[in-house]
């Protein structure tokens, strides 16, 4: 279920700092977190984020398209390695 609208976007307050912090600067390092439940918002647009997916950190290049989603969107938890074969049997092939 969606957030409210009057409520605004969340972003965690420790992220939204460094995007600032950042945006003032001018710089466009990299910053890593663990925050998939925040919402991308405008500011973030260009920067790249260390998204961890519970095993290893993926990164993450912030466009215009992305906004509004959440981060952990980009940054899948499981790996689809496709569907079994299925192996023909003698009695099948009879």
């Amino acid at each position: 279920m969606p957030r409210s609208l009057k409520k605004g976007p969340f972003v965690d307050d420790h992220l939204m700092v460094k995007v600032v912090k950042q945006n003032r600067d001018g710089t466009k390092k990299t910053i890593k977190t663990w925050s998939r439940r925040s919402m991308i918002i405008p500011e973030m647009i260009g920067h790249t984020f260390d998204v961890h997916n519970g095993r290893k950190f993926i990164s993450v290049f912030v466009t215009e398209t992305m906004v509004g989603h959440k981060l952990g969107e980009f940054s899948p938890t499981r790996t689809f390695k496709g569907h079994p074969i299925k192996k023909d049997s003698p009695a099948a092939a009879a």
